[in-house]
């Protein structure tokens, strides 16, 4: 089925009922209805697999409640089934199911595949009051068949438009990554069968997805696919990434998604220990934490900026061995306080921050004019030495703009094409300085940057200075100017004028 504009349609519908206000109501709205027909897919192929095993299956979600028992209003032909709930009784029934979904009874023996349910309605909420309406916005889903693979497969892109509709309603310091960095990142970290991937703050799991497609590459045997399903982890604290986190694993396969629902922040770092092989994040930044946060940190660390913090905590959980790759903002490169100056010490000293990416400053365009980078580091296989320091070299490489590309928006995102030249760069590392381009690429040693007080604010982005001229050498630049565009007007009148039939005077 065509999917593209399936979310337009969900919106039209939606912007008539009266009980949703704005993009996030809307979304959510969506998103919980989608978890159920997602998840109602899914448990299709769960009975079919415990059916060829020979072992029952019962789902944790009440018979009556079940997709299939309630949000159909077409039988498999396609016929009108005359049965379908709709109106106030479409509302009280779907009163009952958010009741009856957030009192499951969850034990320690639950399957987690299982349990996800009652964590995913927890903080959701039913706010459609037109009961017809909200039979129209059934009756859309329900027209997508995830039993079907290409239905499967292009419900990436109903993914993508709600994804647009969450950057436009989120807060400040929330940017979804674009598929086509995470992809990039995550093949720079080549993450391999039976290591632990993991993103701390994994919003909606674009770093998980893209993760989960790198390694299924990698499957040979039933015992490589039994590895694919416990290959990630992810933590996020906001209730809607945190959903649509979850449906988007089920929808690749993962049947029992380790996807936490929590503030990762939350806890002293300490207490953490290294349980992560591969780590591949864009923590949320241009936010301050409270003070409750900022104690859960050695003093010489706590600071109000979230992205710092979510550095600190990702060396403390990157096994030795490990490799990390995180986007982080300029301010990290640049800054001189004392937080930020302990943490780059630390990284240069007890990690190796091999290379920093530059990237151009309109990635999350129009969500966000800060400047990003990648800042990818291993954490050396045995602890340093006293006084060694685990960094050698950081290379730096700038990535210009894209020829033809004046900056990256929502019709014209970034794609993984553009990332070619950091590629090449990559597997042939070279100094690239020139007067034209200024330092696009270059090398430093940590002894380098730890004597320069650790600034890493270095390959930046050329500024282009405009030419100061005597007022008037000014004033007759701009006659000058001024004559050429008067005379292209009067060449182009001219032409109207002769197609007009009219002689120009």
């Amino acid at each position: 089925m065509a999917t593209a504009n399936l979310v337009k349609r969900l919106q039209n519908i939606m912007r008539r009922d009266a009980g949703i206000s704005g993009d996030a109501q809307r979304i959510e709205q969506m998103v919980w209805l989608f978890f159920l027909k997602v998840y109602d897919a899914q448990e299709s192929e769960w009975e079919y697999k415990a059916s060829r095993a020979g072992t029952p299956f019962r789902s944790i979600i009440p018979e009556r409640f079940r997709w299939r028992n309630w949000a159909h209003s077409k039988d498999a032909e396609g016929k009108e089934l005359g049965t379908a709930l709709t109106g106030d009784e479409l509302l009280s029934f779907v009163g009952e199911l958010f009741a009856a979904l957030k009192g499951i009874v969850v034990t320690p023996g639950t399957p987690l595949r299982q349990a996800i349910v009652r964590e995913v309605f927890a903080d959701l909420n039913q706010y459609q009051k037109n009961g017809i309406l909200l039979r129209q916005v059934v009756n859309v889903i329900d027209e997508i068949d995830f039993s079907d693979a290409e239905d499967r497969h292009t419900f990436g892109d109903i993914y993508e438009g709600i994804l647009k509709d969450l950057q436009s309603a989120g807060n400040a310091g929330e940017f979804y990554t674009p598929r086509a960095l995470t992809d990039f990142i995550v093949a720079r970290l080549d993450p391999r069968l039976g290591e632990r991937f993991g993103d701390f703050a994994s919003g909606t799991g674009g770093f998980l997805v893209s993760t989960l497609s790198h390694l299924r590459a990698q499957v040979r045997t039933t015992a490589d696919r039994a590895k694919l399903q416990t290959a990630v982890l992810g933590q996020e604290w906001k209730p809607l990434p945190y959903l649509l986190s979850i449906t988007n694993l089920l929808l690749h396969n993962v049947d029992e998604p380790d996807i936490r629902h929590m503030d990762s922040l939350g806890r002293r770092l300490r207490d953490w220990k290294p349980d992560c092989d591969v780590i591949g994040m864009n923590p949320p930044y241009g936010g301050s934490t409270e003070a409750s946060v900022k104690s859960n940190f050695p003093s010489e660390f706590q600071t109000s900026e979230t992205a710092d913090l979510f550095i600190l905590l990702i060396m403390q959980r990157l096994k030795h061995g490990g490799r990390a790759g995180v986007v982080i903002p300029d301010g990290f490169l640049s800054g001189t306080d004392g937080a930020k100056l302990a943490i780059k010490r630390k990284l240069l000293r007890d990690f190796d921050l091999h290379t920093v990416v530059r990237l151009p400053g309109s990635i999350f365009s129009p969500y966000t004019p800060i400047a990003t980078n990648i800042l990818f580091f291993d954490r050396p296989a045995a602890t340093p030495q006293e006084g060694a320091l685990a960094t050698k070299d950081v290379w730096f490489y700038r990535l210009d703009m894209p020829d033809g590309i004046k900056h990256f928006s929502k019709t014209k995102p970034m794609r993984l094409e553009h990332c070619k030249p950091i590629e090449d760069w990559w597997n042939d590392r070279r100094e690239i300085i020139g007067e034209d381009i200024g330092e696009k690429s270059r090398r430093f040693s940590a002894k380098e940057l730890l004597g320069g007080n650790c600034n890493l604010d270095l390959c930046k982005f050329p500024v282009k200075q405009d030419e100061l001229l005597p007022p008037r050498e000014l004033m007759a630049r701009y006659r000058e100017q001024r004559g050429e565009v008067d005379a292209a007007i009067d060449a182009v009148l001219a032409k109207i004028e002769t197609l007009l039939g009219e002689d120009p005077k």
